[in-house]
């Protein structure tokens, strides 16, 4: 949800309205302004530079303007703390014409006790006067915090919505905290502010055609249906006019979620699921889980209920437990209601990591009250400086202190003065300049921070992630973060992308330290510097090795030739070997491999992710400061969502943008086009003065050194991948991968592309699934064409696939359903190669499933190709061509093509009749489907004859309980159905359906047709409820069974919808009646038979209706 009151940095919190306010909101009385303002609290910090200038306090100054304006009675009573620091390590001496300029901090804090009061003029006076003298000093304001209240009194006010006898609901007047009524709590998230009610809307009595009323009013039913006669809501609970108001409101908001008696979550994003899993499937894509301020609403309230957008109730937070764990990665013993302080600090911010906030600061906002704490809302200051005060306030007040004084605030020095203090800095030794651009990871900061200097340190860490990802920036940033906090410690980065590289980042820290020997070029630098750091005397120090990705330079495998960076001569250590120790010390490694990290540093591993959309979109903003990024937006979210968030992949775009002036949407048109054209981009090389120089920067270039790494390590890992490049690279079975040799195999060559972010696993269950990235999808299909090896690949892939791809027999329908997204891709991907070896056959079971699945038009496609290139190779008279016709036919029938699938079943007949003979298998079955399309154009007499001709035959040959003869039974019953034989149809049908549960049971689609035409004719001889009984059955079970959306499902609506026209129950006849020509419209088309019946049963029920 959306905070929001733009604020100078320099700050006056104020507020009209009734005093004394103990809850978020209250009934606004625009007469009612209190002339006096209560000192709640008042704080300042300065940072200023003087010329051989002695430190000034000012809490001096604020004292004496406050005896000015006669309150020194009550400042003599406050709890008056100052503090002031000077940074010597900052100190540096200039020409005798500039002097020393010394860096002084002012810190003073006053806590006032009721009663110390002041004018809203003289408090805007005071700032006014601090300024001036600022200037005078030639300082630097860094914050200035006044928070000033309505001078207090003895009664407090919060207003609630009243549902009122006729079902409308009116704002309340005064509710005094200890007599809040018990109310429900409507938590969602915000659409366009002109569409969402207010407090004023609400006083006014409008707002109900706004789009946001429907919420509104969904919440007062629901709780009125639930026994309560209050609710609340934040959107017109909340005068959000007043910035004291807004301030006290975001401070009591996790109170107000977690004392209601009921909290409803109203989700636009989900809609009605079909079942379990399409609920859990729309939960996990919904934007309420994604938003900072819904965090505390899921945990705050003890009964929290999820509704859908059709108010739907889909599950409690008790009944959800799992997904909702699984989802937001919140601690289950959080969810249900453990007290928040027993959760480290880390873990607690690492809830809020993946959520966003329309205004920044709300990022930080919205959790004081997963810590317990209050600060005053600053809109204005930005997200930096909010979660500074924030730290700041857990640091001062968490009883178990896990951030420590490190991440207090510090002066912030002008542009020149940073300058200056990186020249004179004396133990940084790091090849890296700041990057300006860096965004976002203030979670993985802090968690860092935390390893690094809490109590209980971690003296080895490792930061792990995909090429690309960013971890590089992300410790540059935490390094001059913590030599601007902590000025004693020495700082050193080692390159460590290869031998080469190391050594000579080893011999610079040497010689820029002036280690003794380290001059003499057959030193052994590595130890040099190894002995300098892990002596005591040295202080505090912070070694990273940035790139370790190659576990052998550090653990030579057994047996293995350990040799020096100038490969002259052996080593006699590894390369772990020569990592410092000292209690002073820590050490911080970042590698793409997960194994690599986890061996370098077993306790303490990170894994850095993909940027949040929100930071993602800092980037093109700061990169690309000539596009009005504006007028761009939707472009813009379109683009870093196609480069998956990706950090490195979206400077590239940039710089590219950039360079040739072209439009975000004309690179969007290249990264959408050709696979080489999109690799090209990738692959351009750039610019950037915060990454390594003579070091490739482009993202494809840092995957192809990690590809490179795995083809050293394991065979079958680069064989999965080169597969994984030929399918559909989300929701990849592991099933569906090529066998191993061993389980074990096929799990470390899993594990090494899982170890480098190649790979993700999305579930872990009987068959888990993976999900290989898309952009190193990508760039994996054009490393197999650039070096020859796709065609090899694809041909393996498909011949992989059309083996391991199952029949269209109905108990491997979900197996199917989940292979089909791959089957599809690597058909379409070797379209060129028509002949290549396990394509025909794999697009023939593909094509059969997408028939059976009720995807007529593409399974038509798929079965139509397989008959021309069997026509082509085989000829007109070979047994696969007659069946491939057969097929083909039916497709054709099931889409309303009556004369073109006839005349494809007959030529099969005749076809089969010559060169099987009449008694075969496929034959009969040429014969049963003719018959059927007869029937479908009328033609019964003639239908009827072949339909007992071939179930003569399949009686004789296969039985009477033969499933082909219970199709041709089935079959028979129709058309004696459609002749108005019913006694005789329903004698067959039940003989059908008898042999057919015996067999199949009862929910397989046979069965399920089976029992739908018996309840036509049972509804035919007027057996009305005994027929809508058996419709509404069959419409469950192929809901079910075959979806929703499925053409057999929807037979089932209309089916219904004419028993229940012909018992006059026209209401209900018409909503299904919608439904199904919805449906159909959609799957099948508007010109579909199917469809048009939809249409005119319709048009039929309206007037009688």
């Amino acid at each position: 949800m959306q905070r929001g009151l733009s604020n100078t940095r320099v700050r006056r919190i104020d507020g009209t309205g009734r005093a004394g306010r103990t809850g978020r909101g209250y009934v606004h009385d625009v007469h009612d302004v209190h002339p006096f303002w209560d000192i709640s609290f008042l704080t300042t910090q300065v940072k200023y530079y003087g010329k051989d200038r002695d430190y000034i306090d000012l809490s001096e100054v604020t004292r004496t303007f406050l005896k000015g304006v006669d309150v020194v009675d009550a400042m003599d009573a406050m709890d008056v703390t100052t503090s002031s620091t000077s940074s010597t390590s900052s100190t540096s001496s200039t020409s005798s014409t500039t002097g020393t300029f010394v860096a002084r901090t002012a810190h003073t804090s006053w806590h006032s006790p009721a009663g110390c009061a002041i004018t809203q003029s003289v408090a805007e006076l005071f700032i006014t006067i601090l300024g001036s003298v600022a200037k005078d000093l030639f300082c630097q304001i860094d914050y200035l915090n006044i928070c000033l209240s309505p001078f207090p009194s003895a009664s407090g006010a919060t207003p609630q919505l009243h549902i009122l006898p006729n079902g409308d609901f009116r704002v309340t007047g005064e509710l005094l905290d200890d007599a809040i009524p018990q109310y429900a709590i409507l938590s969602h998230t915000w659409g366009d502010e002109s569409q969402e009610v207010t407090f004023e809307d609400m006083m006014k009595g409008s707002g109900r055609g706004k789009a946001g009323y429907e919420k509104i009013k969904f919440c007062g039913e629901q709780a009125a249906r639930d026994g309560l006669r209050y609710f609340w809501v934040d959107t017109c609970c909340i005068d959000k006019t007043s910035a004291a108001e807004l301030s006290e409101n975001i401070n009591s908001m996790f109170r107000w979620y977690r004392n209601a008696k009921k909290s409803y979550v109203f989700l636009t994003d989900v809609s009605t699921p079909s079942g379990e899993n399409d609920r859990d499937s729309q939960l996990r894509k919904s934007r309420w889980f994604t938003r900072s301020w819904t965090l505390q609403e899921l945990i705050a309230p003890q009964c929290v209920e999820f509704f859908c957008r059709e108010h739907l109730r889909l599950g409690d937070k008790e009944s959800l437990e799992q997904q909702l764990h699984q989802i937001t990665r919140i601690s289950i013993h959080a969810l249900r209601g453990e007290l928040l302080s027993r959760f480290s600090v880390a873990e607690r911010l690492s809830w809020a990591e993946k959520r966003s906030a329309k205004r920044k600061e709300d990022k930080a906002y919205s959790l004081l009250g997963i810590f317990d704490i209050s600060i005053p809302a600053i809109y204005g200051e930005g997200e930096r400086n909010a979660f500074r005060r924030l730290r700041d306030e857990i640091d001062r007040y968490s009883k178990d202190h896990l951030l420590d004084a490190s991440l207090q605030v510090q002066p912030i020095l002008f542009p020149a003065e940073q300058q200056k203090a990186a020249r004179i800095r004396p133990k940084w030794i790091v090849p890296l300049e700041r990057n300006p651009h860096f965004t976002g990871r203030e979670f993985e900061l802090a968690w860092l921070e935390e390893k690094l200097f809490s109590e209980n340190r971690t003296a080895k860490l490792a930061i792990t992630g995909l090429g690309g990802v960013g971890k590089t920036q992300l410790v540059l940033e935490l390094l001059l973060r913590i030599s601007d906090k902590r000025k004693n410690y020495l700082i050193i980065w080692i390159m460590a992308n290869n031998l080469e590289s190391l050594h000579q980042s080893y011999l610079d820290v040497a010689l820029q330290l002036k280690i003794p020997g380290s001059e003499d070029e057959k030193a052994d630098v590595k130890r040099l510097v190894q002995e300098y750091l892990s002596n005591e005397d040295v202080g505090p120090w912070l070694l990273v090795f940035d790139n370790a990705d190659d576990i052998e330079m550090w653990m030579a495998k057994p047996g293995s030739v350990k040799v020096t960076s100038q490969n002259t001569e052996p080593r006699c250590q590894d390369l772990i070997e020569y990592i410092p120790r000292s209690e002073q010390g820590s050490v911080v490694f970042t590698t793409c491999d997960r194994k690599t990290a986890a061996q370098l540093a077993p306790h303490s591993v990170m894994k850095v992710s993909e940027l949040s959309e929100e930071a993602a979109m800092e980037l093109p903003k700061s990169y690309l400061h000539d596009h009005d990024l504006a007028k761009q937006r939707h472009d813009a979210i379109s683009l870093v969502a196609e480069l998956t968030y990706l950090p490195l992949a979206i400077v590239q775009a940039a710089a590219y943008i950039s360079q040739t002036g072209i439009t975000l949407s004309d690179y969007l048109s290249l990264l959408s086009g050709q696979e080489e054209e999109a690799v090209e981009l990738l692959s351009q090389d750039f610019e950037d003065n915060t990454r390594y120089r003579n070091v490739k920067n482009p993202v494809v270039t840092t995957w192809l050194i990690s590809f490179e790494q795995i083809q050293q390590r394991d065979s079958l890992a680069v064989e999965y991948l080169s597969f994984m490049a030929c399918i559909e690279p989300k929701n990849i079975p592991q099933s569906l991968l090529p066998p191993a040799t061993t389980r074990k195999k096929l799990f470390d060559a899993i594990g090494v592309l899982n170890a480098y972010s190649f790979v993700t696993r999305i579930s872990v269950s009987t068959d888990s699934v993976l999900k290989l990235h898309r952009l190193v999808h990508l760039a994996m299909r054009n490393w197999l064409l650039e070096n020859g090896k796709m065609y090899q690949c694809m041909s393996q892939a498909l011949q992989h696939l059309a083996k391991t791809f199952p029949i269209d027999k109905h108990e491997n329908r979900i197996l199917w359903r989940s292979y089909l997204p791959h089957a599809i891709y690597a058909i379409l991907s070797a379209k060129i190669h028509q002949n290549i070896k396990g394509r025909v056959a794999l697009l023939e079971k593909v094509g059969m499933c997408l028939y059976r699945d009720g995807r007529y038009t593409e399974g038509e496609n798929a079965l139509e190709e397989v008959m021309d290139i069997r026509k082509q190779e085989l000829g007109i008279k070979h047994p696969d061509t007659l069946k491939s016709m057969n097929c083909l036919a039916s497709a054709l029938r099931r889409q309303g093509k009556y004369k073109a699938a006839e005349r494809m079943s007959l030529q099969a007949l005749e076809g089969g009749k010559n060169l099987l003979g009449l008694e075969h298998l496929d034959t009969l079955f040429s014969m049963n489907s003719s018959a059927i399309v007869m029937q479908e154009q009328g033609k019964f007499e003639a239908a009827e004859q072949m339909i007992r001709q071939a179930l003569g035959i399949r009686e004789k040959i296969l039985g009477v309980e033969h499933r082909d003869s219970l199709f041709s039974i089935n079959s028979l019953a129709i058309v004696l159905q459609k002749l108005g034989k019913y006694k005789a149809a329903e004698h067959m049908i039940q003989q059908a359906l008898r042999g057919r549960t015996k067999m199949l049971g009862i929910e397989h689609p046979e069965t399920l047709s089976s029992m739908s035409h018996l309840s036509v004719i049972l509804r035919l001889q007027r057996k009305y409820e005994t027929a809508e009984e058996m419709c509404r059955q069959v419409l469950r079970k192929r809901e079910k069974v075959l979806g929703v959306e499925h053409p057999d499902t929807l037979i089932s609506i209309s089916a219904l919808v004419v028993v229940l026209q012909d018992q006059k129950r026209f209401e209900e006849a018409e909503k299904l009646c919608r439904r199904a020509l919805e449906g159909r419209e959609k799957k099948l088309g508007a010109k579909h038979p199917d469809t048009l019946g939809s249409l005119f049963l319709l048009a039929t029920l309206t007037p009688l209706k």
